[in-house]
């Protein structure tokens, strides 16, 4: 199954009457395609998921990765991680979930020169998409022009219920303490590379996404365990599933204009930032790990990173 739950911004829940934004990373998917293929870890601890960053024992900031839920226990943010926050200038996040990107991203999401979705993935496939993005509440007549890559990123989450979810809520507490919110990409940087995505691997990632649809709920209630617990292992476990049923072009497209582009901009956007003031920097959590993944980027540009304990409040499962 494919669940885009740690990065890049999601498409927006669409009504009749109205978008109600869905924030956030899409990467579950995408953290999976890090850990399943990146070879070491810079150090022993670089699974941690909340970083803080100095330079020459110079407090500069911290680094936290995120994942795309609305789970009250990735939302309940203990005192001393909210006087963390306030502690800086800057907040940094992949995307800025301003009206204008919103507006913007609804657009990118279907076609504009009059190409229908049912063209694209055929009769069969389309009245099956109908029925699903109905959970959606996706108007039918919103549906006919939708891109495939859209249909994709809305079907591998679970249809969401408030639209607070962990990076939205961090810019709202950020704003609200004064710092300033900053993107480290734009909305055509970020969504390049599934716009340019050939068409047969978008209908590879859609015919995956359609059979597996009822383990979404299931396997993001897993995921968001793993991440609270701090697990790699299981998001390792889980991922290696998933992507045993892609071919490995796809696999390497992902990991290559999905991450590592992505983690090389992001960088290039946030060093200035660091040299100015001091950042929280809150990024879909496959962009920390790895040989190029953000922990490793800012110590080879020589700041240091020191893992710290989880910034969530432990709260108990519902039964």
């Amino acid at each position: 199954m494919l669940v885009f739950q740690y990065h890049l911004t999601t498409p927006p829940r669409i009504t009749p009457l109205r978008l109600k934004p869905i924030f956030s990373p899409l990467c579950i998917f995408f953290m999976a395609l890090v850990l399943s293929f990146s070879p070491v870890l810079t150090y022993a601890d670089d699974t941690a998921i909340y970083w803080s960053i100095t330079k020459q024992e110079k407090a500069v900031g911290y680094l936290l990765g995120t994942i795309h839920s609305e789970d009250p226990r990735v939302l309940d943010f203990p005192l001393d991680f909210l006087d963390q926050l306030g502690s800086n200038q800057v907040f940094a996040m992949e995307l800025v979930p301003d009206l204008p990107t919103l507006q913007k991203l609804t657009n990118y999401m279907r076609y504009q020169d009059g190409t229908s979705l049912q063209s694209q993935v055929g009769q069969g496939r389309f009245k099956e998409i109908l029925k699903l993005l109905s959970r959606y509440q996706v108007p039918p007549d919103w549906i006919e022009n939708m891109k495939v890559w859209a249909v994709v990123m809305t079907l591998s989450v679970p249809p969401p219920e408030t639209g607070f979810f962990l990076d939205f809520s961090l810019s709202l507490r950020a704003a609200g303490s004064g710092l300033k919110v900053v993107g480290l990409e734009t909305l055509d940087q970020q969504l390049s590379f599934l716009e340019e995505m050939p068409m047969p691997q978008q209908l590879e990632l859609l015919d995956q996404a359609m059979t597996d649809y009822q383990r979404v709920q299931e396997v993001h209630d897993q995921m968001v365990d793993a991440y609270l617990a701090d697990d790699l292992q299981a998001l390792r476990k889980e991922s290696e599933l998933q992507l045993g049923q892609l071919e490995l072009q796809l696999k390497e497209y992902f990991i290559e204009r999905g991450i590592n582009v992505r983690n090389r901009r992001m960088l290039a956007s946030l060093l200035p930032l660091l040299e100015e003031s001091a950042v929280f920097v809150a990024v879909g959590a496959l962009h920390l790990p790895g040989e190029q993944g953000l922990i490793a980027l800012l110590r080879e540009a020589g700041y240091q990173l020191q893992p710290q304990p989880l910034p969530f409040a432990q709260l108990p499962v519902e039964q």
